[in-house]
């Protein structure tokens, strides 16, 4: 169940590019009066992703949703037109494990019940050309991105994919083919067209394994060793490391082990190197909970932790060297207080 942390730090553009929207009080407001951390976790996705969700809801995203660019933006007509995607997708694919799951307390669960009658909706009004909150899938560029984080959503919460009705699961399949006129960056933009092609395999439409195979091959041949891969032939220190490449590679590959039993050689050096990766950054955080701002898409570094998803690393160690459960979630507690 703690899978669902990581919307902290998948929350990159939200804050940079919208103000939160006058709505009712947030429906965790009060519940972490001495509170539990998974009640302050609650808070912090309620407080972040409803805003988005439920403007989208009622198709009216575009409409309630001000824009903030840098004044050195490098394309700001197409940053406009992209943003709302931007901001949703990431959201999306930061709850989709929380909504995917059950339990929790009487009022966490009545939370999950309100964000699932919001999402369907959402993602019906994003993808059909009708709606007013229709996404710019066609856009060169920036949408491959977040488009990728879209399917991944899918991929993280089934359920979400199972409730959409057929003329939407349809919409949704067409919206994310038409990323496919976007060549991507010789770089972790190599992922992002693969883990859309791992989403049409996963719903049973047709999918391009070639794509698929480039980016996980090409991500394997950059590995520099100690847990780091370069970004592209030459590697930078940043935290693309964490956004992108070691959650993606990871996923895409596990799941098409899963499907088609490839990449079996892969899947243990992936989980040693993401595991190194993970001891890497635990070891730069402070004390306080604050951590280096370094590299480039800092203003996003919230999801600097993202490859510390529940189950998959676990940085902190016993003395044997083995993982500890629960380890990397207290770490990741400091931070987020």
């Amino acid at each position: 169940m703690d899978r669902f942390l990581l919307v902290a730090c998948l929350i990159f553009s939200v804050t940079a590019y919208s103000q939160p929207v006058k709505l009712d009080k947030p429906a965790t407001a009060g519940l972490s009066n001495g509170s539990s951390d998974r009640d302050f976790w609650l808070e912090q996705l309620d407080r972040i992703a409803r805003p988005v969700i439920y403007n989208l809801a009622h198709d009216e995203l575009k409409k309630n949703m001000p824009l903030v660019l840098s004044k050195r933006s490098d394309n700001p007509p197409l940053r406009t037109q992209t943003a709302y995607l931007e901001a949703f997708a990431r959201v999306l694919s930061g709850i989709a494990p929380w909504l995917n799951g059950e339990g929790g307390s009487p009022k966490e669960m009545a939370l999950r019940d309100q964000y699932r009658q919001w999402i369907l909706p959402a993602v019906t009004h994003a993808v059909n050309p009708a709606a007013k909150d229709y996404m710019a899938w066609d856009k060169p560029g920036q949408t491959l991105v977040d488009a990728s984080f879209f399917a991944l959503s899918f991929l993280r919460c089934p359920w979400l994919w199972e409730h959409l009705d057929t003329s939407a699961r349809r919409q949704v399949i067409d919206a994310l083919r038409l990323t496919r006129n976007t060549r991507p960056g010789f770089s972790n933009w190599l992922l992002f067209s693969g883990m859309i092609e791992v989403f049409f395999s996963e719903v049973g439409a047709p999918w391009d394994e070639m794509r698929v195979d480039y980016s996980i091959r090409q991500l394997d041949q950059w590995y520099k060793g100690d847990g780091v891969y370069s970004d592209g032939p030459a590697y930078h220190w940043d935290y693309y490391n964490s956004y992108v490449i070691h959650p993606y590679l990871t996923e895409i590959v596990n799941l098409v082990n899963q499907k088609k039993g490839a990449y079996k050689e892969l899947t243990d050096k992936l989980k040693a190197r993401d595991e190194r990766y993970a001891i890497i950054q635990e070891r730069l955080i402070n004390a306080d909970g604050s951590f280096p701002a370094t590299g480039r898409s800092i203003v996003y570094r919230g999801g600097a932790f993202h490859p510390h998803r529940g189950g998959n690393t676990d940085p902190h160690r016993s003395d044997d060297d083995s993982p500890r459960p629960g380890g990397s979630r207290r770490v990741r507690q400091r931070v987020g207080r």
